[in-house]
C-alpha cells in the first residue's frame, strides 16, 4: 500500500558528521504537463531509535499482509565518555542489534539475536519477503572480512514481531560492493567492492533469491579498465 519510495537514512559528510535522519523520497506526477517532481519527507522514530551511523543496510521485509523496515549494522564514532582527544575522530562498529520500523507511525524496536554477536559495515544486504540476507561486511575488532552470510526472518505477529537468524557456509568476503537487481524477479549482481584493504574485488557474482533461499553464482566480469584495477 506504500507508495515506490527510496529511503535514506544516516551517512557521514565531509565534516566528519553522522547522521541518524530518516528520509524517504517518493516521485509525484501531477498536472497537465505532467511535471515529474521529487518529494522528500523527514520521517521520525519512536521508541528503541537507532543512533547515528554510517555504513550500514536497510532492508524491507513483508509478513502476514505487513511490512516493516529492518536496519543492521554500520560505522559510528565511540561513546563521548571513551573518547579522548587522539581518538576524538574514532569509530568503532555499532552493535550487533537489529533494528525494526515500521514506516507508517514510526515505532522502532531493538532486537539482539546470538547468531549476530559482531558488528559489522559496509555488507551487502538483500530481502525476499520475511528474509533479509546479510552477506560480507568488514568487522574493525579484527580487521577482516570474513565470508559471513546470514538469514534473518521476520515474522510480523501480532503484538510483537518474532525475530529469528540462520548462519549460513556460503558467503562471500567483500565490503563496500554495488548491489543492482537485474529485473523483476529476485535476481541481483554484485559487483566491485574489496577483499581487504589494498585488494579490489574485481569478480562479479549473480545472486538469486527464491523460495529455497540463497545462490550464488558466478558471472563474466567487465573489461575493467586500468585505473580501476590499479
Amino acid at each position: 500500500g506504500l507508495p515506490e519510495s527510496y529511503l535514506i537514512h544516516g551517512g557521514r559528510t565531509p565534516n566528519n558528521e553522522i547522521s541518524s535522519s530518516l528520509y524517504l523520497l517518493t516521485m509525484d506526477s501531477r498536472g497537465c504537463n505532467r511535471k515529474l517532481t521529487v518529494r522528500c519527507q523527514e520521517k521520525e522514530l519512536v521508541a528503541e531509535v537507532p543512533g547515528a551511523r554510517y555504513g550500514h543496510t536497510m532492508s524491507m521485509v513483508q509478513s502476514r499482509g505487513k511490512t516493516a523496515c529492518v536496519l543492521f549494522g554500520g560505522r559510528s564514532y565511540m561513546p563521548a565518555g571513551e573518547r579522548t582527544t587522539e581518538s576524538w575522530n574514532s569509530v568503532i562498529d555499532c552493535t550487533s542489534q537489529v533494528f525494526l520500523f515500521d514506516l507508517e507511525f514510526g515505532c522502532s524496536s531493538a532486537h539482539t539475536l546470538p547468531e549476530l554477536h559482531d558488528g559489522q559495515s559496509f555488507h551487502v544486504a538483500l530481502s525476499r519477503e520475511d528474509c533479509v540476507y546479510f552477506i560480507g561486511g568488514h568487522s574493525l575488532t579484527s580487521d577482516s572480512r570474513p565470508p559471513r552470510l546470514f538469514r534473518l526472518r521476520v515474522e510480523l505477529l501480532q503484538g510483537s514481531p518474532l525475530l529469528t537468524c540462520e548462519t549460513l557456509d556460503t558467503g562471500l568476503s567483500i565490503s563496500s560492493a554495488i548491489v543492482t537487481r537485474t529485473g523483476p524477479s529476485h535476481k541481483y549482481i554484485i559487483l566491485g567492492g574489496y577483499q581487504s584493504d589494498s585488494q579490489k574485488r574485481l569478480e562479479c557474482s549473480t545472486v538469486i533469491l527464491d523460495e529455497k533461499g540463497i545462490q550464488f553464482e558466478p558471472l563474466e566480469p567487465p573489461n575493467w579498465t586500468p585505473d580501476i584495477i590499479h
